[in-house]
């Protein structure tokens, strides 16, 4: 038995979309946000046997930071962004931190997005001059109020994370955590202030 074709708007041109076209849209595109966590996780698996030169490949790297992170007692958001603070290496290699930063923005707080926004600048104190760089870039953001927030994140998680003798959770232990904190966004342009982004699409 063959399918029942799901429907679809009828427009060619948003200009002609109506109020039912939207809301099959808005059904779809709730439908398809469920699944993110799972497709973060997939995509953060790309990293695993990228060792880019580095003592870890890219992946391990990652779990030990989101291991340090939660063996101290960070909160389930925070380790998740330690978790993919390093997505953004397979498709950004010249500005990983921001594609990180962007994926995060939506379902996490103001202080733990600009932590990974910025932790390529701030990790980069421990080897920008071996690349002809400056490696306090960092002290830009010496007056920031989470220039310390952030300066832990690289000096007790991240920097430390690349230790192929260390203890590092694997990525399954981190998948709750991730459909946590993916579940729901606290803010999108494509939300209203008295609903969630899914409540308006399934409105």
């Amino acid at each position: 038995m063959q399918a029942e074709a799901k429907p679809s708007a009828k427009f060619h041109h948003m200009k002609e979309g109506t109020a039912e076209d939207w809301a099959i849209i808005g059904s779809e595109a709730a439908n398809h946000a469920k699944g993110l966590p799972a497709r973060l996780l997939e995509h953060l698996s790309l990293l695993a046997g990228d060792c880019g030169g580095f003592p870890v490949d890219r992946l391990t790297h990652c779990l030990q930071t989101a291991t340090l992170a939660h063996k101290d007692g960070k909160d389930e958001e925070y380790v998740v962004c330690a978790l993919l603070h390093d997505i953004g290496d397979t498709l950004g290699p010249a500005n990983h931190a921001d594609i990180a930063a962007t994926i995060l923005e939506p379902y996490v707080s103001p202080d733990n997005h600009w932590m990974v926004k910025h932790h390529a600048e701030f990790q980069g104190y421990y080897f920008l001059h071996y690349l002809g760089l400056d490696r306090n870039m960092r002290e830009q953001y010496r007056d920031h109020p989470l220039y310390e927030y952030t300066l832990e994140f690289i000096d007790k998680y991240d920097a430390p994370a690349f230790d192929p003798d260390a203890e590092t959770y694997p990525l399954a232990f981190f998948e709750p955590m991730v459909e946590r904190v993916f579940a729901r966004p606290k803010k999108s342009m494509y939300m209203r202030e008295d609903a969630d982004m899914y409540d308006t699409a399934e409105a």
